[in-house]
């Protein structure tokens, strides 16, 4: 097997347009996998003064469209590396996983491909952008447990580990998960999007050594922009700590913004008032489901609460199995509803991965994306990241902004949005009518817990 430390790496060096003046220079100095920087991302300009840029993921399914199968692949992807730099060797898995990219994605299948005897660890996924990065990272392992941190205030339990992340439009990290899952000296892996400065990573690992010390951590992101001087703070930790903290990643660089935002105005929402007749379907996943609910409460940041059960297979109060035996049937069921060749499939908030596997279930033309927190200047150019953008209160708590991204990439015939509990349908009309004013034929609500 040929030995990872023969493999280069050429630094290279790109200029990419954000908005008006600002643009974005990149270093590249670690593409492992030798993968197209132009499919990882494109730029887009954030409404936010700690950062006023992104980079929008082409791997995610968050603010672009993607085939399904793809955002599965790409915690696959991740833990092929991880693999290699636990090893020192190539992924076995490598070649297989390059073929389903370049060549066909629909034929990849997220079977796991880490043995217990590489590793065991405990996988942590970071609300709310790597909830299904981190879940589709953890189905690649077949011993592993997996939990991911959540924004939801949950009545009557307590947050054994807490932490604020940068750049965020919403920085309390909350983990409800039984301290035992932690107490142990089990490997921790921790899975966000991007590693800007690693202050966000640094936090965690603080707040779980104090609590629950072990030796060993390693940070996984797709993205690695840290600087020489951030290096330098995780070297210092792990001599502070006396921990060994791994980094993994696709693609590493380091990046320069040139410019400044000004003179911006946000361009028209994407769609209009639908002059067609809109079907609108509610569907309960209840009969899929009903054997996999956890009888929780929660409060809203209004003081309002919702009584409808959580999922249990999310991985927001922990998960020592991958298995989630109910999807395969529930996807069938949702592939008799769609009405047409192209469908999109939209994710909400934190619940993400469990849309984007059933989305990977319905068939060839189903495309899959989620809502975000985060505000982006719409502009309709090829390059730009958010060439399109609505704006809607979160219809599971109408104190949070929500946005969906470039709903006009591809022509769809019909609209499938899931939410982990059922809602108060009046709540969801505001969205409804943004969506229908996207084309689509027929619009269907999909409640994976409560509902008829």
């Amino acid at each position: 097997m040929k030995n990872l430390h023969t493999l280069t790496y050429s630094n290279k060096k790109i200029s990419l347009p954000i908005l008006n003046e600002l643009k974005m220079h990149i270093e590249i100095t670690e593409n492992p996998f030798e993968l197209e920087v132009q499919e990882l991302f494109q730029m887009a300009a954030r409404i936010n003064k700690k950062r006023s840029f992104l980079f929008v993921s082409k791997l995610l399914g968050k603010h672009i469209p993607i085939k399904p199968q793809l955002g599965l692949w790409t915690g696959f992807a991740l833990a092929a590396r991880y693999e290699e730099l636990k090893t020192g060797a190539v992924s076995s898995n490598k070649e297989i996983l390059l073929e389903a990219y370049y060549d066909n994605i629909a034929s990849f299948r997220d079977e796991p491909i880490i043995a217990k005897e590489i590793a065991n660890p405990i996988i942590i996924g970071f609300a709310e952008t790597a909830t299904a990065l981190g879940h589709s990272f953890y189905r690649a392992f077949s011993h592993a447990s997996f939990f991911h941190t959540t924004r939801e205030v949950v009545d009557g339990m307590d947050s054994i580990i807490s932490f604020e992340e940068e750049h965020s439009h919403a920085t309390s990290h909350r983990c409800y998960i039984d301290a035992t899952m932690l107490d142990t000296q089990r490997e921790v892996i921790l899975v966000d999007d991007e590693l800007t400065t690693g202050n966000t990573a640094i936090n965690i690992i603080r707040d779980i050594q104090a609590k629950y010390p072990r030796t060993e951590y390693t940070v996984v992101s797709i993205l690695d922009w840290r600087s020489k001087e951030n290096e330098a703070k995780l070297k210092s930790l792990q001599q502070e700590l006396g921990i060994t903290v791994r980094c993994v990643s696709l693609l590493k660089g380091v990046f320069q913004l040139d410019g400044v935002l000004q003179n911006i105005c946000d361009e028209q929402e994407a769609t209009g008032i639908s002059t067609n007749k809109v079907e609108t379907e509610y569907i309960s996943l209840n009969e899929f489901t009903k054997d996999n609910l956890l009888p929780f409460s929660s409060r809203t940041m209004l003081g309002e609460r919702n009584q409808n059960p959580y999922l249990e297979n999310t991985g927001r109060f922990g998960l020592n199995s991958s298995e989630i035996g109910w999807v395969k049937e529930a996807a069938s069921f949702l592939t008799q509803k769609r009405i047409g060749n192209q469908t999109l499939s939209i994710g909400t908030g934190e619940f993400m991965y469990i849309p984007m596997k059933i989305a990977s279930l319905m068939g060839d033309g189903v495309y899959y994306q989620s809502s975000t927190r985060s505000p982006i200047y719409p502009y309709n150019e090829h390059f730009y990241g958010a060439k399109t953008a609505i704006h809607f209160l979160n219809p599971e708590d109408t104190s949070i902004d929500h946005y969906l991204y470039n709903l006009t990439e591809y022509p769809y015939d019909d609209i499938f949005i899931f939410f982990e509990r059922k809602l108060d349908e009046a709540k969801l009309q505001p969205l409804i009518e943004k969506l229908a004013g996207t084309g689509v034929r027929k619009i269907n609500i999909v409640y994976a817990a409560g509902g008829k």
